[in-house]
């Protein structure tokens, strides 16, 4: 196949997209501001079509499966994987607070707070265990496909896939029409994603407009704080992972780069799932494999959130010169354990489970949320980030623990993954 110019590849678009946004942004910030659309637009777009792309990979997934044992296996592997590497980002977020102390020196008075965080206090009240739990369960059978609780549409993809395999015999002509079915659907998605510039424009020049980079500044510390604790997490922790399952964690983020360039345009880690869940399952994981970890993992692998829980808790305490003793820290981690599962099903997710760590943790003021406010959604892009790496890496670790990954052909896409762009767009 002849090369691509640069100039119409899609990743080198979105950057220039991003650059054009904040520059907008930051020169123009009323005219940036009124960009929001453009952005929002496009996640709605996206979002149209996870519900059908999710449901049909798994389900063909599970029907092409003659061992349901397998399907229980693969997820209760992926569930131990998801706990303990997102145990681990609650306390890799724990340490780097107590050695950093991003909050130390701020020294602000708690009764001075002021700002509305009530939206989230009352989203963190409603999300209770069983609350969660009941909303796994949708009202009818095919209502998931036209709403958007990932969970739901597992559930329902998951009971359809069972169901096409003990029905084999009499339920071939589903199968093979879901199987048709995915064809267009996917061509679907490579349109849409013709669209990611536009959508990275409109969100960036919107944030920058509207909080501007000055808003930064004075709590420039931790947000690098966050970063740097992102970054090392997802090179030293992931990144040997993945060297002892046998691939290259920086491969893999460069195979994954269009789709990892969407999310820091958009800081939304739904407008990649379509594209990642596709890449993974022609780079040799195996489609069950992908269409139960991907999504799963968007709501109980969240590594950049949980850093960034702990972090921000303690940023808060050390700002308002709240001593937090450890066993104090260790019920912070408890908490920040429980209400960071789910989190994925709810707008603001990262503000609400910081909402509802912080009412389980009387010393620290939830009032105190109001510090990071503004400079929340300047750290929402490497949440965005590193919860999308971390599941990509996820879903090919429990693929080879299965025995259901092609290593040569992961192997191939993670060396070539411009010609691999070019096939998945014809």
């Amino acid at each position: 196949m002849k090369a691509k110019k640069i100039h119409h590849q899609l990743y080198f678009q979105v950057i220039i997209a991003i650059a054009a946004g904040i520059l907008l942004g930051r020169f123009y910030p009323e005219l940036g501001e009124k960009m929001k659309p453009l952005g929002d637009g496009f996640i709605k777009l996206v979002k149209m079509i996870i519900a059908p792309v999710i449901f049909i990979t798994l389900t063909l997934g599970i029907a092409h499966m003659t061992d349901l044992k397998k399907v229980g296996r693969i997820a209760v592997k992926a569930m131990l994987y998801f706990f303990t590497f997102s145990t681990l980002a609650l306390i890799i977020g724990l340490i780097v607070g107590n050695i950093l102390q991003p909050g130390h020196g701020l020294n602000i008075d708690p009764s001075t707070l002021s700002g509305d965080v009530s939206q989230y206090q009352q989203k963190a009240h409603d999300s209770t265990l069983t609350g969660f739990i009941m909303n796994i369960i949708p009202e009818t059978l095919f209502s998931p496909l036209v709403g958007e609780n990932i969970l739901q549409v597992l559930l329902v993809a998951i009971l359809m896939g069972v169901a096409l395999v003990l029905t084999k015999e009499k339920s071939q002509k589903v199968t093979d029409f879901l199987q048709d079915l995915s064809t267009p659907v996917f061509k679907i998605v490579h349109m849409l994603m013709k669209l990611a510039p536009i959508g990275a424009f409109g969100a960036m020049a919107f944030t920058i407009g509207k909080y501007g980079l000055h808003s930064v500044l004075n709590l420039i510390f931790l947000v690098g704080t966050f970063y740097i604790t992102s970054i090392l997490f997802v090179v030293l922790i992931l990144g040997a992972v993945a060297w002892y399952n046998g691939f290259s964690i920086f491969k893999l983020m460069f195979y994954l780069k269009e789709e990892l360039l969407l999310v820091l345009g958009t800081s939304s880690s739904e407008s990649a799932l379509p594209g990642i869940m596709e890449k993974l399952e022609k780079a040799g994981c195996s489609r069950a494999i992908v269409g139960l970890v991907v999504p799963t993992g968007y709501s109980f692998n969240l590594d950049g959130t949980n850093i960034y829980m702990t972090l921000a808790s303690l940023f808060i305490a050390q700002a308002l010169n709240i001593h937090l003793p450890l066993e104090k820290q260790l019920m912070l981690l408890l908490v920040a354990m429980l209400s960071s599962k789910g989190a994925a099903g709810v707008t603001g997710a990262g503000f609400v489970t910081l909402a509802a760590t912080l009412a389980v943790v009387p010393e620290i003021p939830i009032a105190g949320m109001t510090l990071i406010l503004g400079i929340d959604k300047f750290m929402s892009e490497c949440r965005a980030l590193t919860n999308v790496i971390g599941n990509s890496v996820a879903t090919v670790v429990v693929a080879n623990w299965e025995k259901q990954l092609d290593k040569t052909q992961l192997q191939y896409c993670l060396d070539h993954p411009n010609e691999i762009e070019k096939k998945l767009e014809v």
